[in-house]
């Protein structure tokens, strides 16, 4: 639509307003459908307007980048990181940062690895991403006294499983999940959580 029909004539939008476009566009439909012309007529603003916040549609798209890894690398990593009396809240914390997309956003996951199987740059960058998020997870169980080489096959049984979560879009009743979540702390740490431990859990997710 252009800017002499559009009821938003004069008003160019906002970076924000055209990333959460091109976001939706992304998760929706792929990285081919992240392109300026259709996002503007989503938008109802002009094609020229997006050039008064982005240079072209590659700094769009790394805009893009840069939001999945603030919400995704950046929250699992400090979740490693958190507070913890013990090893099995520590992963408790880990856990349960995958259970929201508050806290890590899934739909913009699954939508950069599809993006990175025909990009070999946004392989790279998430191949990155994978192996930070493994080192958190490695360092994090060798703090709770695991020798490196049991962190690191722990490491990647909590990241495959998740991944795999993610990836194969399983629809699971947080309930459902919830009840298998002692047994994964288990396998994860070789201990399972107290019943205060997962009663603070079930109250911190609400």
């Amino acid at each position: 639509m252009s800017n002499t029909t559009s009821p938003n004539r004069g008003w160019r939008g906002s970076p924000d307003l055209w990333l959460d476009a091109a976001y939706e566009a992304l998760t929706d439909k792929g990285v081919d459908a992240v392109k300026i012309m259709p996002l503007a007529n989503a938008l109802q603003l002009s094609r020229t307007s997006f050039y008064w916040f982005f240079k072209d549609r590659t700094q769009l798209l790394d805009a893009l980048l840069e939001r999945w890894e603030a919400s995704t690398t950046v929250p699992l990593v400090a979740a490693t990181r958190e507070y913890a009396a013990t090893g099995t809240e520590a992963m408790l914390n880990v856990i349960g940062t995958f259970l929201s997309d508050r806290s890590f956003d899934a739909r913009l996951e699954l939508a950069v690895r599809s993006w990175a199987q025909q990009d070999p740059s946004v392989l790279a960058r998430l191949q990155k991403a994978d192996a930070l998020r493994l080192d958190a997870l490695r360092d994090m169980l060798m703090a709770w006294g695991h020798a490196a080489a049991d962190a690191d096959v722990r490491a990647r049984t909590i990241y495959l499983v998740q991944v795999g979560y993610i990836s194969m879009r399983v629809q699971e009743a947080l309930d459902e999940r919830l009840e298998r979540i002692p047994h994964y702390v288990e396998i994860y740490t070789g201990k399972r959580p107290s019943e205060e431990e997962m009663a603070r859990f079930r109250a911190r997710l609400g």
